[in-house]
């Protein structure tokens, strides 16, 4: 009877071991999903680029930003899966006029992929839908119309006889390359249709390098130039 009792504990202890092993290894599997959702993924968002940067996802809960058209918005909520579908459900604060709720799926199998829609809290805004690629910033002074702009000190010969909307093409792409969120409409068509621009935040002046703030300041010294003289010479 004792050996019976205890080859049923036995029993019971080493299904009781082998179900947590499971469950660990459930868990651990689980984790290692959520991670491949987290990321930046960039595209079309109505007449804008946008970045939704997923920064946490965790026991059910979700954490990132949105930015675009010259916001950069925290948002907050709830992730579920179901048959390998994730599906996120988040709010933006609220207490800014273009704040919403974002809702969007993951497919496990397609992990660089987002699709959903924004609903914004002013009810008498219109919603978006969008389908945006994992795609991660990254600064590069290779890219744009003027790259010597981040690569070299720019000299006076360099810029003396460009025109000023040249000279304001040339200072917005120091800001694009890092990342920047323009809020100026105009801005933003100078950009957003470019494979290298990424928005990636809306306050860049500690990223610029020594470099780029001398290039910056002897461009905006011809820009006026060229805005007050311009007429003069021709331009």
């Amino acid at each position: 009877m004792r050996k019976i009792v205890y080859l049923v504990l036995c029993m019971g202890l080493f299904a009781s071991c082998k179900n947590a092993s499971n469950r660990t290894a459930s868990a651990e599997l689980s984790a290692a999903v959520l991670t491949k959702i987290l990321g930046s993924f960039v595209g079309e968002f109505g007449n804008n680029k946008i970045t939704l940067l997923i920064s946490k996802a965790d026991k059910g809960l979700i954490e990132g930003r949105s930015i675009v058209a010259g916001n950069n918005r925290p948002f907050s909520g709830t992730i579920s899966e179901n048959d390998g579908i994730y599906s996120i459900v988040a709010k933006e604060p609220g207490d800014n006029a273009d704040d919403g709720t974002f809702e969007f799926r993951i497919k496990s199998a397609e992990p660089d992929v987002v699709e959903g829609t924004w609903q914004p809290f002013d009810k008498n805004r219109n919603g978006k839908e969008y389908r945006l690629q994992r795609k991660e910033f990254v600064y590069r002074t290779d890219v744009g119309e003027y790259p010597e702009g981040s690569q070299r000190e720019l000299k006076e010969g360099d810029v003396d006889n460009m025109t000023k909307s040249d000279l304001e093409l040339m200072r917005n792409e120091i800001f694009a390359r890092h990342g920047y969120c323009f809020k100026k409409k105009e801005m933003r068509n100078m950009f957003e249709y470019q494979d290298w621009y990424i928005p990636n935040n809306t306050d860049i002046r500690a990223l610029l390098t020594p470099l780029e703030v001398k290039n910056i300041a002897l461009i905006k010294r011809y820009e006026k130039y060229a805005e007050d003289y311009g007429d003069d010479f021709g331009r």
